[in-house]
């Protein structure tokens, strides 16, 4: 039962009790327990309510899905996108669309009592469509480690899973402070990190992975440009020199995009065999599973420290 709609049926001195006392839980008639409101505040700074926890959800990202599945909501899943592929349940989970495309018919028909949408990932103008036509929506946008922190425990509050939430959000954020005293006093490494391949494309230090390029005591040749995901021509790259390149790749195990780099052997890290691959979805996604990614660059990093003239045996 919705909050408004018990609100309106109470007699006249019990309105002025609820109203006060909005947004908390209250008893009524035979003592039983009213819903309390749920309110959280999105990554758009829009507040978010709904009258009781999420039971019908609509992810719009493989990483939301995935954070979802963290806090416990994973089987209240009812649409996901395409590569909403972890953990393995996610994969039974029918899709509408892809993060680029949606199916709005698809989703519709669903009917869902929220939809967690990518701010900078799905189309604008079609979650905007969706929330025209009624449907509840929290936008993410998780741009630093302590933003990732926060989703999981504002998730957690939307679909009634609050105590898990926290607990996921208070491990991920010992495990990101326990990484960035371990590497706080390396020597600064440049480095360029390849997101994408054609058109080819890096971050800059405002996106997350520019956040744990700085962690693993790394320098984003790139990080001072504008845009979040700069596009760049190779001889922007060339004139850089890297010490070490990183990428991900169009798949968990391919490295093409990195190793292609081996065609310029003047580049610095090429001569030093500094060309490192890490799986996707272990950085390019934005889940707890992002520090597993963060600690293989570290230790590329390092490894790249170890090859440096003066440092090598």
């Amino acid at each position: 039962m919705s909050l408004v709609r018990f609100v309106s049926t109470r007699p006249g001195p019990w309105l002025w009790l609820l109203s006060l006392l909005a947004g908390s839980a209250v008893l009524a008639g035979g003592g039983a327990a009213v819903q309390a409101e749920i309110r959280v505040t999105d990554d758009s700074h829009r507040e978010v309510r709904l009258a009781e926890p999420a039971h019908r959800i609509v992810s719009l990202s493989p990483h939301l899905t995935e954070l979802l599945f963290e806090v416990g909501a994973g089987d209240r899943i009812v649409g996901t996108v395409s590569f909403s592929d972890h953990p393995e349940a996610a994969r039974q989970i029918p899709r509408v669309g892809n993060a680029g495309q949606l199916d709005l018919e698809r989703i519709l028909a669903l009917q869902p009592d929220l939809v967690v949408a990518w701010r900078s990932g799905n189309p604008a103008r079609q979650v905007a469509r969706l929330e025209a036509l009624g449907l509840t929506v929290y936008y993410n946008e998780p741009r630093r480690l302590s933003d990732l922190a926060d989703t999981l425990e504002r998730l957690a509050v939307l679909t009634g899973s609050s105590e898990t939430g926290a607990a996921q959000a208070a491990q991920l954020r010992e495990r990101s402070r326990k990484l960035a005293t371990r590497y706080a006093h390396r020597p600064a490494v440049p480095l360029f990190y390849q997101i994408w391949d054609d058109p080819l494309m890096t971050v800059n230090d405002q996106h997350l992975i520019g956040e744990l390029i700085a962690l693993c005591g790394g320098k984003n040749l790139f990080g001072e440009l504008p845009a979040l995901v700069p596009r760049l021509s190779r001889e922007a790259v060339l004139a850089a020199d890297p010490e070490v390149i990183v990428g991900g790749g169009s798949g968990e195990d391919n490295r093409a995009w990195v190793d292609g780099w081996r065609r310029w052997s003047g580049l610095t890290a090429v001569r030093r065999d500094n060309l490192f691959f890490i799986p996707p979805s272990l950085i390019q996604r934005q889940t707890p599973r992002i520090l597993d990614g963060a600690e293989m660059l570290c230790e590329y990093l390092d490894e790249a420290r170890a090859r440096r003239p003066e440092t090598a045996p």
